[in-house]
């Protein structure tokens, strides 16, 4: 049979065409029967896989959930975590090292960090006076101080730590995750990325569910209400939006019928439902009347100092999705008026004006998980996409360094009040332990339950994995 545009199909199918546009029929079927569940419509439709369905890790986890906090631009590992008297000694000197080439190549003399460091908690970790309320954490937290990346530029970097590979294009970390385990709450996302201002150069491809199929993908959040757009119904009646969705059902069955079985259709109409179920779910959770002054106080909300107040409401949602079952919650940063953690000039008031924006949240967020038991249980990391020189650029900034930098880690399987690894004792280089992001990833589905070897989705004519063909768990750090 001929149709306009030279387009022909034939008159009769054969077997595999008829089962392929059926079975992409049961898609718009569980959409339909959804749109006529009563009192609020929010259970996953049944008749077919959901795609955040849990599914069993490879062997028994020692976390079930990740917090990721995403310190974008950089922290100054001399400066945070990571303390070197050699710095403060030889401040103003030539570098003694060989100067490896730098983003800008700017620079200047050995720069000492302008704050001091003390020892805290029973274990003694030393902490910058930056953080005087994670510093009354450092029991529970774990510094790898010889983290290193192949990349020395922003956006690279920020693939290479969100994705395993420096270019776009790539699942996120977070997408793997949910593609691994499912989710166990099916009225809200699997990965959930709340977004504090600061979109990470590189953009929402960071979040990306690359080849895996769409419905993994990060969902992006606001910490305030509404925090997604359209959550509220504009619709005058249940009616009215249910016909709004009708059409979209018979959108979708048509693609179908012309496409066969598509798994980017299939994606859309899983995504289609669970946008119509967060309209009932999210108002719930953004709702914070139900948490106490006590713990508003304790996380910052509302502080006079807006960047902390936004983290705060970060801090405390992530608390909230990983109460209701959501696997991967990233964190990003609030916008301060410095360039995030990249304190190319600056560095005294720019990494004073990001610590004070976090520090209160975060440490807030590690009691809270702690006292209502789900530290044990969530996997929690900080890092930045890379460190930063010991010698100056220009006459008071730090140039981007990915030799050796300091991230940490906390609960879900992580021993607590150590230290992993070494820098050189100018904190420039890792000469101890060194781990790279692929190391940190495996070592993150290994505490899931996943072993990142067998963790693949064929694309390309291979098995892809988030560590590629790279990455060993880092025992060292484990309890």
């Amino acid at each position: 049979m001929s149709y306009p545009c030279g387009r022909v199909f034939p008159d009769v199918m054969s077997r595999r065409q008829a089962l392929g546009r059926v079975a992409h029929g049961f898609g718009g079927l569980a959409l339909a029967s959804m749109l006529h569940t009563p009192s609020g419509m929010i259970q996953a439709a049944e008749g077919r896989p959901q795609p955040l369905a849990p599914r069993p890790p490879h062997y028994r986890p020692r976390a079930k959930q990740v917090i990721m906090l995403y310190m974008d631009g950089g922290p100054a590992q001399m400066d945070t975590f990571d303390p070197k008297p050699r710095l403060t000694q030889d401040h103003g000197k030539p570098f003694a090292m060989k100067m490896e080439p730098t983003q800008f190549n700017n620079n200047g003399n050995t720069f000492g960090s302008p704050w001091s460091f003390q020892q805290h908690g029973q274990s003694g970790m030393p902490v910058s006076e930056l953080f005087p309320h994670l510093a009354s954490c450092v029991d529970d937290m774990c510094f790898v101080r010889s983290m290193v990346s192949e990349f020395s530029e922003h956006t690279n970097a920020n693939y290479f730590l969100h994705t395993g590979l420096g270019l776009s294009g790539r699942p996120s970390a977070g997408a793997w995750v949910t593609y691994g385990l499912g989710s166990v709450n099916q009225n809200l996302p699997g990965f959930v990325v709340i977004n504090g201002g600061l979109t990470p150069p590189g953009g929402l491809d960071n979040f990306s569910s690359g080849f895996l199929p769409a419905a993994y993908q990060g969902s992006l959040f606001q910490p305030s209400d509404p925090p997604v757009a359209n959550i509220q119904p504009q619709e005058g009646s249940d009616a009215a939006q249910g016909r709004k969705l009708s059409l979209l059902q018979q959108l979708d069955q048509q693609s179908a019928a012309q496409l066969g079985h598509s798994a980017a259709v299939e994606s859309a109409i899983a995504n289609h439902e669970l946008a119509f179920r967060m309209q009932a779910s999210v108002p719930e959770l953004m709702d914070l009347r139900g948490e106490s002054n006590r713990i508003q106080s304790l996380y910052g909300v509302g502080d006079s100092y807006k960047p902390t107040d936004i983290f705060a409401r970060e801090c405390l949602l992530a608390r909230r999705l990983i109460e209701r079952g959501v696997r991967f919650v990233e964190l990003t940063c609030p916008n301060v008026g410095a360039d995030r953690w990249d304190q190319h000039g600056g560095l005294h008031k720019g990494h004073t004006n990001n610590a004070k924006a976090v520090d209160q949240p975060i440490a807030a967020l590690l009691k809270d998980l702690k006292a209502k038991g789900l530290l044990d249980e969530t996997l929690v990391i900080w890092a930045g996409e890379f460190g930063r020189t010991p010698f100056s650029q220009g006459s008071d900034g730090r140039d981007h360094n990915p030799f050796g930098f300091t991230i940490w880690l906390a609960g879900g399987g992580i021993r607590g009040g150590m230290a992993y690894g070494a820098t050189d004792e100018y904190g420039y280089k890792a000469v101890d332990q060194r781990v790279e992001i692929y190391d940190l990833h495996a070592t993150m589905l290994h505490l899931l339950g996943m072993d990142h070897t067998r963790l693949t989705f064929r694309f390309g004519g291979r098995d892809m994995r988030l560590t590629d063909v790279h990455g060993k768990v880092v025992d060292g750090i484990l309890a």
